[in-house]
């Protein structure tokens, strides 16, 4: 493994993508950083020589490595490698847009960010014009920049996408496109290797390729950490409830790595009806399963758009006798009019916190008292090294050992702030 090499490993950014990927280049900086100075203690312990000399050797084993004559840099020092890979992108004034990468990529491992979803300005034409874009505008904008990558000789493409559009057109229940698989050809068509996504909505998604891969992370770690930050999560009156069936095994996971009871609310919807905002939906009917009262409830769910079907279910679940109603979702999207009406849903009472991740770029709603923001980039920064240097990934995918060992530590570190029970005379 080269430590400082930076020939091999780009980081490219959309303009929707940037705040993301800035994160991500931090993460990936000190993960590689904390690799190099454990390996120089590894290797001055076992060849009993100072930690100075190894870092001369290491640092002269990439030398020799590197494609150039020699890495810039201190060689007694560790030599931080420049994982960003500038580009420039114009917007044209009849909407066209292009991109044009301005560092050499040639033979580079190559990976690409887009937040699809983010609707905040987006600079273009080196920083003079601001444009707030689409889905649609910020799909186009990838194409244009993978194409760029393709034709700068990039070794291999692969597309940092934390949340996957269309992910929603999944199934197809009449005369509709299943779009989430079209948009996944597309991409595997213009050469793309792999997509990595934050818990995509549907896994059937995946089936549709047929060399790409798409790995699915989860920021259940993530998640669980927020939540400890606010509650016991060793408390007996804590519940896990799914929010609809198919939601199920998200909370399934939840429920069994911190063993608790798992709850379900079942909800009849009437489909001939389109949701616009939180006040529309096409709930009819809802059923709980389970026991919620006087309990702390959390529910998990992949995506918030609206936000109707979650209010809805918060308010029902209070009216149920619920103590707490705390919402994780992987996606916070708040469409339309969602975060006001989130505001007066908490105004109310209705619910006690929102735990997103910053897997879509927010401004407005870090701001508020009642949402929390897990920070998954150290997630993906984790990825995108080992898929660079080819290793495993079902530690980092399959993620409930490190979840157990959370919750044990969280559990002890409560019981330790808890006053000492006086002894009791017998009698």
């Amino acid at each position: 493994m080269n430590y400082s090499d930076p020939t091999r490993l780009g980081l490219l950014a959309c303009p929707g993508g940037e705040r993301f990927a800035e994160l991500v280049v931090r993460r990936l900086s000190t993960i590689y950083r904390r690799r190099f100075e454990r390996k120089t203690q590894v290797l001055a312990e076992r060849y009993h020589i100072s930690k100075e000399l190894a870092t001369r050797k290491i640092n002269f084993d990439n030398d020799i490595q590197s494609s150039l004559l020699y890495i810039p840099g201190n060689v007694n020092e560790y030599r931080a490698p420049r994982f960003k890979v500038n580009a420039r992108f114009t917007w044209f004034p009849n909407g066209e847009i292009k991109s044009e990468i301005t560092d050499s990529v040639r033979g580079k491992d190559l990976y690409i960010f887009q937040d699809v979803e983010n609707r905040l300005p987006c600079s273009f034409n080196e920083g003079r014009d601001q444009r707030c874009l689409s889905v649609n505008d910020h799909i186009f904008n990838l194409m244009t920049t993978i194409d760029a990558a393709i034709q700068a000789g990039a070794g291999r493409i692969t597309l940092v996408l934390p949340a996957y559009p269309y992910s929603r057109q999944h199934k197809k229940k009449g005369r509709e496109g299943l779009t989430a698989a079209r948009f996944g050809q597309i991409m595997e068509y213009y050469g793309v290797s792999r997509i990595i996504t934050l818990d995509i909505h549907s896994r059937e998604i995946e089936n549709c390729f047929n060399k790409l891969r798409l790995e699915n992370l989860h920021g259940s770690y993530q998640v669980i950490e927020k939540l400890a930050g606010i509650i016991d999560v060793g408390d007996e009156n804590l519940v896990v409830l799914s929010p609809d069936t198919g939601a199920v095994d998200r909370n399934k996971f939840y429920a069994s790595a911190m063993q608790k009871p798992l709850a379900l609310i079942y909800k009849e919807r009437d489909y001939s009806k389109v949701t616009k905002d939180a006040n529309d939906t096409n709930i009819t009917e809802m059923k709980l399963l389970g026991d919620i009262s006087g309990k702390t409830v959390f529910m998990a769910d992949d995506m918030l758009g609206t936000g109707g079907t979650l209010l809805k279910a918060m308010r029902y679940l209070k009216e149920q006798g619920a103590l707490k109603v705390i919402c994780a979702v992987s996606l916070p999207l708040f469409s339309a009019n969602a975060v006001e009406d989130f505001d007066k849903a908490y105004r109310e009472g209705h619910f006690f916190r929102i735990i997103g991740t910053n897997a879509v770029h927010h401004d407005e709603l870090l701001k508020k008292e009642w949402y929390i923001e897990a920070d998954v980039t150290t997630l993906f920064a984790q990825i995108i090294s080992l898929l660079h240097h080819n290793r495993s990934l079902s530690p980092m995918l399959d993620n409930r050992d490190l979840i157990a060992k959370k919750i044990k530590r969280t559990m002890a570190a409560h019981a330790a702030q808890q006053p000492a029970q006086p002894n009791l005379p017998l009698d």
